[in-house]
């Protein structure tokens, strides 16, 4: 792991398997609700935050259940007010990994944005959405049943 890539570590109170299951065909339970499930390697699912346009599609290159889940961007339109037009396209060519490992009781998960890093215009912004989907609502949802996905206000 570089120290450059956005990695954080949660530990759950959840079983290994269940932890994989939550970052293949659980996301829409605690980050967003996408177009299809990750299964099989080569699987694809497009991820779209609405009611705005941005949306990352992410396709599985290694699944090993119950330890390992590595997707790669294979497309990528980030908009974000504020922020130069270069952001779009920033996730492209990015691995979000997952290590997973059952621990005396509990599941330790880290996540490693591989090639999200400091130097990027996206980096604040996509830190802070990490810090809150990946360390507060999948962290919840494992611990209690509930997540805290992006939902569309009403």
């Amino acid at each position: 792991m570089s120290n450059l890539n956005y990695t954080r570590m949660i530990s759950v109170n959840a079983t290994p398997e269940v932890a994989y299951a939550a970052v293949t065909t659980g996301f829409a339970n605690w980050w967003t609700v996408p177009d299809k499930a990750i299964q099989r390697v080569g699987d694809q699912a497009k991820f779209m935050f609405p009611p705005g346009d941005s949306y990352w599609t992410l396709e599985a290159v290694n699944l090993d259940p119950g330890t390992r889940v590595e997707m790669d961007c294979v497309d990528a339109y980030h908009l974000h007010a504020g922020l130069p037009p270069e952001v779009e396209k920033e996730w492209l060519g990015t691995r979000i990994v997952w290590f997973i490992a059952g621990k005396d009781g509990h599941t330790d998960i880290t996540v490693e944005h591989q090639g999200l890093v400091p130097s990027l215009n996206c980096y604040e912004v996509c830190e802070a959405g990490w810090d809150f989907f990946f360390v507060s609502s999948l962290k919840a949802y494992l611990d209690t049943g509930i997540g805290q996905p992006h939902h569309v206000p009403e």
